[in-house]
């Protein structure tokens, strides 16, 4: 994160302070202008949480007052960039203790003006956790939007998992509540906001996979040339999770197949390591077969127990009697995501979420005190 923290470094903050100090004349953003030399050991997140800080202490102390300083800088074309993110934290700070009703609103307008120069996508959330309907109304507006930075805006800022950004308990809660803004953007135009579109639906299926499914199947009832690439990548966990209405969706219907257990080119995995496999896929039934292929790694765990995760190898299709073989290279290496421990790990295909018969390896992080293992598999 070394390289991310500095998005917002000391030019930055000096750059900030000119512009705001011309959109504000008379007043003085000294506060600000400390932050420059207190920025060497913080975070991006810090990093931005002190600007806001600094700028509460410099603008007046009103919503109003601060978004017609917000509103003049944008004449700047030098207002852009990571500077944008603690103005939007700022704002919505401002406006979610102002005691004037309408700034709620207006703030998120602001938001809208300011998302094309960074996006306010996280600044949003706490004006989402504060009031879900309420935002929902305003944003909802966003979906016809001309600018696109704010139709992205409108799906990216309500997804449920956001990253880098707070959680917002509601949207969890009431994962429909958002389905009409995806309705509204899954035809945009233009790809980023699609590929928003996607993850957000994505995100929903962790809690509301058959809403999910039902949504993108009124989406493929009326397609237009890019439907087919955001319904796939939407549904993505789902097909992995072997859903049966996200299969079928997809066009991987349960099939009659016949799998080899993975033949594996080791039976013990030495980190950092790679194991290669390979298993073999038959169709057995008297039509061809569509096929969504994937393999299933358990993990051996701290505790003794062991966690899943499934990977995707390719889709294929089979005719009556058609045989195909499918390998692959995994990579077992220590990662910040992800940490491996030493113990007995299994390999599972996967296709048309059924999975088929397994084969056992062992991982060992320390070659000396690596346990024998009875391991099976062909």
């Amino acid at each position: 994160m070394g390289v991310m923290n500095e998005l917002i470094n000391p030019r930055v903050v000096r750059s900030l302070e000119r512009i705001l100090a011309a959109a504000a004349p008379g007043g003085g953003f000294s506060h600000l202008a400390g932050t420059a030399a207190q920025l060497e050991e913080l975070s991006l997140r810090e990093r931005t949480d002190l600007l806001s800080r600094a700028l509460l202490s410099d603008l007046p102390g009103n919503y109003a007052a601060a978004a017609v300083i917000f509103r003049r800088a944008l004449a700047d074309p030098d207002f852009t960039g990571w500077m944008i993110w603690p103005v939007t934290e700022t704002a919505a700070t401002l406006a979610l203790i102002s005691p004037e009703p309408h700034d709620f609103e207006d703030c998120l307008s602001l938001l809208a003006e300011l998302t094309p120069r960074l996006t306010a996508e996280f600044a949003i959330r706490r004006l989402l956790a504060a009031d879900l309907d309420r935002a929902l109304a305003v944003i909802q507006d966003w979906t016809s939007d001309p600018d696109w930075h704010v139709r992205r805006l409108a799906s990216e800022g309500t997804r449920a998992y956001l990253p880098w950004a707070i959680r917002v308990p509601e949207i969890t809660e009431r994962p429909a509540a958002t389905l009409s803004i995806l309705d509204a953007l899954y035809r945009d135009p233009v790809e980023d906001v699609r590929r928003s579109v996607a993850n957000h639906l994505n995100d929903l299926a962790r809690h509301a996979p058959d809403e999910v499914v039902a949504t993108a199947a009124r989406w493929v009832a009326a397609p237009d040339a890019n439907t087919a690439r955001v319904v796939r990548h939407g549904l993505r966990t789902l097909l992995k999770k072997a859903h049966p209405g996200a299969l079928e969706l997809l066009g991987f219907p349960p099939a009659s197949l016949a799998v080899t257990p993975p033949r594996l080119d080791r039976t013990v995995v030495e980190l950092p390591g790679e194991l290669a496999f390979d298993f073999e896929v038959t169709n057995n039934g008297p039509a061809e077969a569509r096929l969504a292929v994937d393999y299933v790694v358990h993990y051996a765990k701290a505790n003794g127990c062991r966690a899943e995760k499934v990977f995707k190898l390719g889709t294929a299709v089979l005719g009556p009697g058609e045989s195909r073989r499918f390998s692959k290279r995994h990579a077992f290496r220590q990662m910040t995501t992800r940490v491996h421990h030493a113990g007995a790990h299994v390999l599972e295909p996967q296709v048309n979420g059924v999975r088929f018969a397994p084969a056992e390896f062992l991982v060992r992080t320390d070659a000396a005190e690596a346990p024998p293992a009875d391991l099976t598999g062909p």
